[in-house]
Parts: structure tokens; C-alpha cells; sequence
């Protein structure tokens, strides 16, 4: 029985050692998803009104560009996924990679050949576990990306978009990531970046009380004036993206690390128990013993006394 006690108190002390960890984690995820709400909210204003210009120069142009005019056949889309490089946080990562499986099989579906990208080593562990091709990777900043992890990010996907299906371009520009909704709901979606379509943003614009004039003059030209706005555009949205996936990533781990913390003390409470009731029934024995002693005791002297 005392073996079993302290079994139950070597238990114990385990499972509080790891309380502290997850609290402590939940405490960094707490303080970090504020700062990346604040950084959300500060960017969304910029790559919601570089969107609105993008699609204002477009609709008041008839030039062919990468960023506004579908192809006729599209043939090959480029796909980033945006994932994190820690776990620990739920189903986060999972919910990412499976939209990410699904609009993949939806381009495929439609007879597009797709080329993946991917942010985070957890999707990238994914992918390479499941030997998938990856065209490029990054890592080691999904936690606090900054505008020049975007740019990187960008870079390969813009040289992409520019190129020629045969030379290894794409036709599209589609992207994963999950929405920052409240501390409660994170949601993982797609959209596609390039090429821009024009009408559905002019509708969204409309319908917040927006106008986007339809004739502008260009200088020097619209083709120029869509080159320039092409990176930053990309750019952008992407860094807009990764904000909010590092959101949603902080404000999962925080409610996974409360669940783990939580559970954690639940289960000190009912090894507790247990280990009362061993000491107890460790009591009760001790006493029993005691007590056929001294009778066994009492009745050897009552023999002898005889």
C-alpha cells in the first residue's frame, strides 16, 4: 500500500511541473495574440485600400496584365500555405493543410497543374512525410513575421505569376491561411490573389457604401502603373495573411495550453483523491495490525498466566 502512495505522489508532482509549463504558455500566447490583433488591425486599412487602387487602375484600363486579366486557359496555379513552424496549438495547422489539400484538388479537378508553397514546418513536415513535391519553403518566423518576411515570400511567387506557363509560370496565385475571427473562432480559408478579380471587389466596394471611378489618365502608362503595384499588392496581402494566421496561431495556443492547464488540475485533483484514500486504507492497515497484536498479545499473557 505505501508503494502505491507513492506512486500517486510521484504522479502528482509530474503532472503539476507540467501545469506550471502550460499555464506559463498560455500567459506568452495571451500577451502575444494582443500584439498581433494590434498588428492585424493596423495593416488590414493598407492592403484593403491597395486592393481598392489595384482594382481602380484595373477597371480603368484595358491593358492586359498578370494582376487583372485572367488567362483563357488556365493551365497551372501556384498555391502558398500558411502554416506555423511550433505545434501545441489544437487544429490549427490541421485545418490550414486540409483547405490547402482541398482547393489543390479542386484546381486539379478543373485540369490545372499545381505548384505549392509553404510557410511553417509544420506544413512542410506534413508534406514531406506524404513525399508531395513542394516548389519552396520558408520557416522561422510565422510566430512575429515582419513586411521583409513577405517580401521574400512574395518574390518567388511574383517571378512566377510573370513567367509563361511554359517557362514555368502560373496562371493563378491562390493562398491558404487562417482568418483571425475573435479570440474563439479562427477560420482557415483561401482565396486567390492573382489575377485580381475586378468585379467581385468592385461589388464588395459598392456594397460598403464605396465608388471606384471607372476613367483615370495614366502616366506614364496603366501597364507601368500595374508593374509597380503588382509586388506591393502581392505583397501586402500576403503579409496581411501572415498576421492573421499568426493570430489565430497565438489565440489556439492559448486556448489549447487553458484546456492542458485545466485538465492538468483535474487530474491533480483525482490523484489526490487516490492518494488520500491509499493513505487511508495505509492508516487503517497500520491500525488493524496494531490492534491484532495487542490482542495476540494479551491473550499469550492470559495463557501463561494460567
Amino acid at each position: 500500500m505505501g508503494a502505491q502512495l507513492r506512486v500517486y505522489k510521484r504522479r502528482i508532482r509530474s503532472v503539476t511541473a507540467t501545469k506550471k509549463i502550460t499555464k506559463a504558455m498560455e500567459m506568452i500566447a495571451a500577451s502575444r495574440v494582443v500584439k498581433a490583433q494590434r498588428k492585424v488591425a493596423a495593416s488590414t486599412p493598407y492592403a484593403t485600400e491597395l486592393t481598392r487602387a489595384v482594382t481602380a487602375v484595373g477597371t480603368g484600363s484595358s491593358t492586359k496584365h498578370p494582376l487583372t486579366t485572367e488567362a483563357e486557359t488556365a493551365t497551372r496555379a501556384a498555391v502558398l500555405l500558411l502554416t506555423s513552424d511550433r505545434g501545441l496549438a489544437g487544429a490549427f495547422n490541421s485545418n490550414a493543410i486540409k483547405a490547402a489539400e482541398k482547393l489543390t484538388a479542386r484546381l486539379e479537378a478543373e485540369g490545372r497543374e499545381v505548384d505549392t508553397y509553404i510557410v511553417g514546418r509544420r506544413g512542410l513536415a506534413h508534406y514531406n512525410f506524404r513525399e508531395r513535391k513542394v516548389v519552396e519553403s520558408w520557416s522561422g518566423f510565422t510566430d512575429e513575421p515582419t513586411y521583409a518576411d513577405a517580401k521574400k515570400v512574395a518574390g518567388p511567387l511574383i517571378e512566377a505569376i510573370e513567367k509563361d506557363t511554359a517557362e514555368g509560370g502560373v496562371d493563378e496565385l491562390h493562398i491558404v491561411y487562417t482568418e483571425f475571427v475573435s479570440m474563439m473562432t479562427q477560420t482557415a480559408i483561401d482565396g486567390r490573389l492573382l489575377p485580381l478579380s475586378l468585379e467581385e471587389v468592385a461589388e464588395e466596394a459598392s456594397s460598403k457604401g464605396d465608388e471606384i471611378l471607372p476613367l483615370y489618365d495614366f502616366e506614364p502608362s496603366a501597364e507601368d502603373v500595374l508593374d509597380a503595384l503588382l509586388p506591393r499588392y502581392v505583397e501586402s496581402r500576403i503579409y496581411n495573411a501572415m498576421l492573421q494566421s499568426a493570430a489565430s496561431k497565438h489565440a489556439a495556443t492559448r486556448r489549447a495550453m487553458k484546456s492542458a492547464t485545466d485538465n492538468a488540475g483535474e487530474l491533480i485533483n483525482t490523484l489526490s483523491r487516490l492518494a488520500n484514500a491509499a493513505r487511508q486504507a495505509e492508516i487503517t492497515q497500520e491500525i488493524s495490525e496494531i490492534v491484532g497484536g495487542a490482542s495476540a498479545l494479551a491473550d499469550a499473557n492470559a495463557g501463561s498466566d494460567k
